[in-house]
């Protein structure tokens, strides 16, 4: 069995979870000894593993059926989570819609990260099988490391004593970026941190806005960061607070899970199943809530539930997400390319 892994533009969304979700697929062939390559011009391939959504995509996409290859599309996109995102997103929505659905019938196989965007393509009308599989989390990488730790109180120059809240995303209006902002306004004794970036020319005005200059002095905008600077604020803050409207599965709380932090989320569907308000995270409907919550986390008021939530990171570990990578892998190359028999057998 191969598998050739394709990602196109990298340059735009490499720095987002689907970026990340690539480097995790890498990592979880390779713990199941599956070989692949990253090369579209490599034709000696038994499936085709694709995870954009853009013309290269659907190029390769149909060069892989007329080379009589099986497809598995990784749906990591919905009209939902294309919302409130980039500028002209809201009035594109149906058509992206209408692009991601003639895209995706292309698959022999769907793969989806969670339970809640599965029944969003099922509510497409897509008759293909669709495994909801996790992207997945590297334990070791995000495991709390004093030194990490450390590194990043320096880097930011903060005090042993200062509060700190900490989210990672795209500038995007759907992950709750100007709610974080509005709380941090009420809030001026902490400091709020936003990892991540997005080209600027790209995103709605008000976005720029209050990414440029409309916030307090409290809220820091570093950009992208990688390495041991975001694995050591990810576990070196009082908090993870993730604000976000929309998901399909939201690699960034993984990743919280997995260095042992406390998670903050806004209750919405998508958790569903899998995170549990005052079990593994505490959720909030809005700002007045988030407020009271951050409040009362930072200051040691709550229970700590950072160890349930690693839990749950356990269960989404790279190894088991190669585990059921390998199934939908061998299913696809077992079964019949008849999309009805297909699903009837699976089913």
């Amino acid at each position: 069995m191969k598998v050739l892994l394709y990602f196109e533009g990298q340059n735009v969304i490499g720095k987002s979870g689907i970026g990340r979700a690539l480097s995790h697929q890498k990592r979880a062939l390779a713990s199941m000894g599956i070989d692949y390559t990253l090369d579209p011009k490599d034709t000696d391939y038994d499936i085709l593993h694709i995870n954009t959504y853009g013309p290269k995509s659907l190029r390769l996409v149909r060069k892989a059926k007329r080379l009589g290859k099986k497809v598995v599309f990784h749906a990591h996109s919905t009209e939902e989570d294309f919302r409130n995102s980039f500028i002209g997103s809201n009035q594109l929505a149906p058509l992206f819609k209408k692009w991601l659905v003639s895209l995706y019938q292309q698959a022999d196989h769907l793969i989806t990260p969670t339970p809640y965007s599965k029944k969003l393509l099922q509510g497409y009308g897509l008759s293909q099988p669709i495994a909801a599989i996790s992207n997945g989390i590297d334990l070791k990488k995000y495991y709390p490391d004093e030194n990490k730790e450390a590194a990043f109180r320096k880097y930011f120059n903060l005090s042993e004593t200062q509060k700190v809240v900490i989210c990672v995303g795209l500038f995007f209006e759907r992950k709750g970026i100007l709610d974080f902002i509005e709380i941090a306004k009420k809030m001026p004794e902490y400091t709020f941190i936003w990892f991540g970036d997005v080209p600027m020319i790209s995103i709605p005005a008000n976005i720029r806005r209050a990414v440029k200059k409309a916030h307090p002095d409290n809220v820091l905008f570093p950009g992208y960061i990688n390495g041991d600077l975001i694995e050591g604020a990810y576990s070196g803050a009082d908090l993870f607070f993730f604000p976000s409207y929309e998901e399909t599965e939201g690699i960034v709380v993984l990743e919280a899970l997995a260095s042992q932090q406390q998670v903050l989320l806004r209750n919405i569907p998508v958790y569903g199943g899998w995170m549990n308000d005052r079990v593994n995270c505490y959720m909030g409907e809005n700002n007045q809530e988030f407020e009271q919550l951050i409040r009362k986390l930072a200051n040691h008021q709550l229970p700590n539930l950072s160890m349930a939530g690693f839990k749950t990171a356990q269960e989404k570990s790279i190894t088991q997400i190669g585990e059921e990578l390998k199934s939908v892998y061998q299913a696809v190359l077992d079964l019949p390319y008849d999309h009805q028999v297909y699903a009837k057998v699976t089913k």
